[in-house]
């Protein structure tokens, strides 16, 4: 740092977000809502744990073979989805017929397609609004489906006035952390230079390595005190509590550049 240097928030033309962890959560455990879609057609509530254990499986083994919730092999959402939960449930111990099975499923697709399952984080609008006041062009970098652009974060009052452009992976088929989402979001953002856009995120695998490794800014959220965040620091991440103490780290002008 020089006496001529200028601070980051001067320099910045654009900041990118990260969405679940960082802007959203999810409220309750995974159990609850498969709970509630069985009891809601007369099932018994299937084992937490280990529904969501054989979640973890499934989607991960999905994931592997169908990335991008199937981008690539034009697999659509619902079957992609279909696909999960039912090895969910199968992994869990739970095998129910095709019509049972259907039944149980259109309520978890429909719950988790809506704002009911999460809430948002009480500092996320005031910084999306705080960031856009001061001029600064708004992303969103998810690896998320087509629902959480065109029908969550709406729902959730997230709306397009909120920010100016997603990169959602499941619409543009790359995801976390392929750096190369984050040079779309370069580009949606007007072809700006790297060095001039901030992403806030809360993985250093997904948010922090590929944002850097491509000469962006980058900052890791650490909401709910997480193990990991002293490696991160360590590392030499910063690492902030949540969107209110970056908004006062960028304004204090301590971040030189």
């Amino acid at each position: 740092m020089t006496g001529g240097a200028m601070s980051l928030l001067s320099k910045l033309r654009c900041i990118t977000v990260d969405v679940t962890g960082t802007l959203i959560a999810y409220k309750g455990e995974l159990g609850d809502y498969y709970c509630m879609a069985a009891k809601a057609i007369g099932l018994p509530c299937p084992d937490y744990k280990r529904v969501h254990e054989g979640f973890k499986l499934a989607y991960t083994d999905m994931a592997q073979k169908y990335p991008c919730f199937g981008f690539s092999a034009k697999i659509p959402n619902l079957v992609w989805w279909k696909t999960v939960v039912r090895d969910s449930f199968v992994k869990a111990g739970y095998e129910y017929d095709e019509e049972t099975f259907e039944k149980v499923f259109k309520r978890i697709y429909s719950t988790f397609g809506s704002a009911a399952p999460y809430s948002v984080f009480q500092d996320s609008r005031p910084f999306l609004r705080w960031a856009r006041q001061k001029g600064l062009i708004v992303g969103l970098v998810s690896n998320a489906e087509y629902r959480y652009q065109e029908v969550i974060l709406p729902a959730l009052g997230l709306n397009k006035g909120e920010w100016d452009f997603g990169v959602f992976s499941g619409i543009e088929g790359v995801e976390k952390p392929d750096p190369r989402i984050y040079k779309l979001a370069l580009e949606r953002a007007g072809n700006i230079a790297p060095e001039e856009v901030l992403h806030i995120g809360d993985s250093m695998r997904k948010d922090y390595v590929p944002a850097k490794s491509i000469g962006m800014h980058a900052f890791l959220l650490d909401r709910f005190k997480t193990e990991a965040a002293k490696d991160w620091r360590e590392a030499g991440a910063i690492v902030l509590p949540d969107l209110v103490a970056v908004q006062q780290l960028l304004e204090s002008d301590k971040l030189k550049c």
